[in-house]
C-alpha cells in the first residue's frame, strides 16, 4: 500500500517549486518583510464573482479524438442520442486480392475503454472487466445499424463556415431527412447478423473475445483472449461486390477510393423501452477485417486462408474525416429555463457537454464608488473603482501578498441526486473534471500553461493537478461535493498590471484536461445578441466530446438563503499580510 503521507510531502515540494519557479518576479514585493513568520498572519478573504449560463448551439463536432455512441438519458438535463459518421481508408492500396475469392466472413472491431483498476484475474487466470466511460443501466440496450454511407466528408477547415452542413452536431436529422428523399444515400444496413445483439438489442459487453486460430499443417487448433470490444458481424455478400468485384482503379489511391467508399453511418435508435446505455469510443482504433479464401496464382489449385484490412482511421499521408452526431431531446424544465439567453446572474449553473451549456465568469464588483491617494480611501470623490483596485492598493501600499486564489465550485447535491422513475441505476454520472479558460480571447490560463505536474498514477485525465479542476467526492456517497481551480497566477498577472484586462472566463465540463483546442458554433444559428453580449463563437472541443454535465451552485443566492448562501460560488484569494505592531 502507498504511504500517502508521503506523496502528500512530494506534492507539497513539487506544488512550491513550480510556484516559486514561475512567480519570483512577483514575489519580490514585500520580499524584505519575509523572514520573521511572527510579523505576518495568513488570511483568507473572499471576493464577487458573478457567474451565468450559456446554452451551446449546434457546434462543429468533426474529427473528435473520442466520440460518443449510443443514448444516455440523463435525469438533470435530458436524453441525448450520439450517432456516428466516418470515412475509411485502405490498410494497403492497389492490393492484390488473390484468385477466386470466398469470403468466410467479415467483422467490425472497435475496442472499449477499461478501467484496469477495477479489472481482476483469477488465481485460474480468468479476467473479470469492467468498462471505463460508460453511461446509463447496465441493462440498456439500443438499435444499432450501421451503413455504407452515401455523403461525401470534405476535408475540414477550421477557418471556413463554407463546409459541409453534415459537421455540426445536430445534422443527424439532415441525415434521416436525405435518407428519406434519396435511396442511395444509404444503401443495406451491414449488421445484419441473426444475433440481435449485435442490431436491434445492442448493448456494451464486458466479456472478452475468444478467437480461434485455425490448425494447420504444423500447428494444431488454439485460441486467443481479447480484451472486450465491439464486434459486428457485416454483410459478406455487399464486401464481395464492392472490394473484391470492384474495378483495381478503385482501390488504387485514398482519394478514389474515398469517393467510391464514402464511409460508414452508425445510427443510433431507441429499442423498445429501453433507457439506453452510452460508451465513450476510440474509432480511430477501430477496423474491418475480412476472412477469406483466395488462390495466390490463378495456376494454383488450393485457395489459402486470407485478411484484407479496412481501418476507421488514417495513416501518416491519409486522413480519415469524422463527425459525431449529437441529437438533445426530452431536455428537463429546470435546465431549459436556467438556460434562457440572457446574462442575469443564475442562482445555479447548468454545465452541459455535447451540444449543451456552459457558464461565463466574471470577477470582481465593479459597482463601488471609491477613490484612492496614497493607498487611502477618500469620500466624496467621483473616482470609480472596483475590488480589483482594492486588492492593487492593499499590495502595494500595505505590502499584501498574494499566495493562493481559487475559484471554488459546490455541487447542488439534491439536484444531481435526481433520479428517472426512482430507479437507482438512472443517477447521473458527474464528471471528473471541469475547464476554465479565458473567454474572451479563447486560450488557456496562465495557471494552465504553468502547470505541468503529471498525474500520481499515470492517468492522463488527471494531468496538471495544480491548476485542478477534479472532482471531490464525499467519503461515504461517492458522490460530488466541489471543484476547486487554481487561479494564482491569473489573478497575480491583474494586480500586477493595471493594463491587463479582466477578461470574461468560461468554465465547461472536459472529456480531456489536456485538449485546448475550440470547436466552432454554426454562425446561422448563434444566438442573437443580447445587450451585445453575443461574444460565444466557439467552446472547448473537450466539452464537445463529453456528454456529462453537473449543477453548481451560482452567484446568485440570496443571503436568507440560509441553506445556500454559503454554498455559493467563491474567489477566495490567501494573503500574507504584515501583523499590526
Amino acid at each position: 500500500m502507498y504511504n500517502t503521507s508521503f506523496f502528500k510531502k512530494i506534492l507539497l515540494i513539487a506544488t512550491v517549486t513550480v510556484f516559486y519557479s514561475c512567480d519570483k518576479d512577483f514575489n519580490t514585493v514585500g520580499e524584505d518583510l519575509i523572514g520573521n513568520n511572527d510579523n505576518f498572519d495568513l488570511e483568507a478573504q473572499h471576493y464577487t464573482v458573478t457567474a451565468y449560463n450559456k446554452k451551446v448551439t449546434p457546434v462543429a463536432s468533426n474529427n473528435l479524438p473520442i466520440n460518443a455512441l449510443g443514448i444516455y438519458e440523463n435525469p438533470v438535463f435530458g436524453t441525448t442520442t450520439a450517432s456516428f459518421n466516418t470515412q475509411v481508408n485502405l490498410a494497403s492500396y492497389a492490393p492484390t486480392l488473390g484468385f477466386g475469392a470466398v469470403i468466410d466472413s467479415v467483422t467490425l472491431n472497435i475496442p472499449y475503454f477499461i478501467d484496469a483498476t477495477k479489472t481482476t484475474t483469477s488465481t485460474a487466470g480468468k479476467r473479470t472487466y469492467v468498462l471505463d466511460s460508460i453511461y446509463g443501466p447496465e441493462t440498456g440496450i439500443f438499435k444499432l445499424s450501421v451503413y455504407e454511407s452515401g455523403i461525401l466528408l470534405n476535408n475540414y477547415n477550421a477557418n471556413n463556415y463554407d463546409i459541409s452542413q453534415f459537421y455540426n452536431t445536430d445534422r443527424n436529422g439532415d441525415f434521416q431527412t436525405q435518407a428519406t428523399t434519396n435511396p442511395n444515400v444509404f444503401g443495406l444496413r451491414l449488421n445484419n447478423s441473426t444475433n440481435t445483439a449485435e442490431n436491434d438489442q445492442f448493448f456494451f459487453s464486458s466479456k472478452p473475445i475468444i478467437e480461434k486460430i485455425a490448425a494447420t499443417t504444423t500447428t494444431a487448433e488454439s485460441s486467443k483472449i481479447i480484451d472486450p470490444e465491439m464486434r459486428l458481424h457485416l454483410d459478406k455478400d455487399f464486401f464481395k461486390a464492392k472490394i473484391f468485384d470492384a474495378p483495381a482503379s478503385k482501390l488504387a489511391s485514398p482519394d478514389v477510393f474515398k469517393n467510391y467508399f464514402k464511409g460508414l453511418y452508425f445510427k443510433v435508435e431507441k429499442s423498445g423501452t429501453s433507457a439506453g446505455r452510452m460508451a465513450m469510443m476510440n474509432f480511430n482504433k477501430g477496423k474491418i477485417t475480412v476472412f477469406y479464401k483466395a488462390k495466390t496464382a490463378e495456376k494454383d489449385t488450393e485457395a489459402v486462408a486470407k485478411t484484407f484490412v479496412i481501418n476507421l482511421t488514417g495513416d501518416s499521408n491519409t486522413n480519415v474525416n469524422t463527425v459525431s452526431l449529437l441529437e438533445e431531446s426530452n431536455p428537463v424544465s429546470d435546465y431549459t429555463t436556467a438556460t434562457a439567453d440572457d446574462v442575469t446572474p443564475d442562482e445555479k449553473l447548468y454545465l452541459k457537454g455535447g451540444q449543451g451549456s456552459m457558464v461565463v465568469i466574471e470577477l470582481f464588483d465593479k459597482t463601488d464608488l471609491v477613490h484612492y491617494v496614497n493607498g487611502e480611501p477618500v469620500t466624496g470623490s467621483n473616482g470609480v473603482s472596483d475590488e480589483l483596485d482594492e486588492i492593487r492598493n492593499n499590495v502595494t501600499y500595505k505590502k499584501w501578498l498574494a499566495n493562493e486564489a481559487n475559484l471554488v465550485f459546490t455541487i447542488d447535491s439534491q439536484k444531481m441526486a435526481s433520479l428517472i422513475g426512482n430507479d437507482p441505476e438512472t443517477i447521473a454520472t458527474e464528471p471528473g473534471r471541469i475547464y476554465l479558460y479565458d473567454l474572451t480571447n479563447n486560450t488557456v490560463l496562465a495557471d494552465y500553461t504553468a502547470d505541468r505536474t503529471p498525474s500520481v498514477n499515470g492517468d492522463p485525465k488527471k494531468n496538471r493537478t495544480i491548476f485542478n479542476g477534479m472532482i471531490n467526492l464525499d467519503p461515504t456517497s461517492k458522490r460530488g461535493t466541489t471543484y476547486k481551480i487554481r487561479i494564482t497566477n491569473h489573478i497575480r498577472n491583474l494586480i500586477k498590471n493595471a493594463d491587463v484586462a479582466n477578461v470574461k472566463l468560461g468554465l465547461a465540463v472536459t472529456e480531456s484536461i489536456d485538449i485546448t483546442s475550440s470547436s466552432k458554433l454554426d454562425k446561422t444559428k448563434v444566438l442573437p445578441k443580447l445587450n451585445d453580449e453575443s461574444f460565444l463563437t466557439e467552446i472547448p472541443t473537450a466539452s464537445v466530446m463529453s456528454p456529462l454535465g453537473t449543477v453548481l451552485f451560482g452567484s446568485n443566492i440570496l443571503e436568507s438563503d440560509e441553506a445556500n448562501y454559503a454554498k455559493r460560488v467563491k474567489l477566495q484569494i490567501y494573503y500574507t499580510k504584515l501583523k499590526p505592531n
